[in-house]
């Protein structure tokens, strides 16, 4: 993919509900959920980005973090997870239509390439 800021909009919100989705799936620590965000958007997160992230989540109580070694590993709470279900389906709700169309999308796909 190309710069990852020449969208012509902002493309950089939903951190946290993308942290959540992520934890809703497997505990990770920090570098992972950074490394996860990479893969699906093409650029990592830096730590001053990520970190705030989960300390907010941390204090709304919807993670928790356990120090192993030298990491923190962080897991959804029951809240977090009830969360994180509500999110999902106003998330879809909201966008799911732009997904809907699989033609739509491949040929998005497709003009990007070009």
């Amino acid at each position: 993919m190309e710069d990852d800021d020449d969208f012509g909009c902002d493309m950089r919100g939903m951190l946290s509900f993308q942290v959540m989705w992520l934890l809703s799936n497997t505990p990770m620590h920090g570098e992972e959920l950074a490394e996860e965000i990479e893969k699906r958007r093409g650029s990592k997160p830096k730590a001053g980005t990520i970190y705030p992230a989960l300390k907010e989540l941390k204090n709304k109580k919807l993670i928790t973090g356990e120090k192993k070694g030298k990491t923190i590993v962080y897991t959804l709470t029951p809240e977090g997870r009830k969360d994180v279900k509500r999110a999902t389906v106003y998330f879809c709700h909201s966008f799911g239509d732009i997904f809907e169309s699989v033609e739509y999308h491949i040929e998005m796909t497709e003009e990007m390439k070009e």
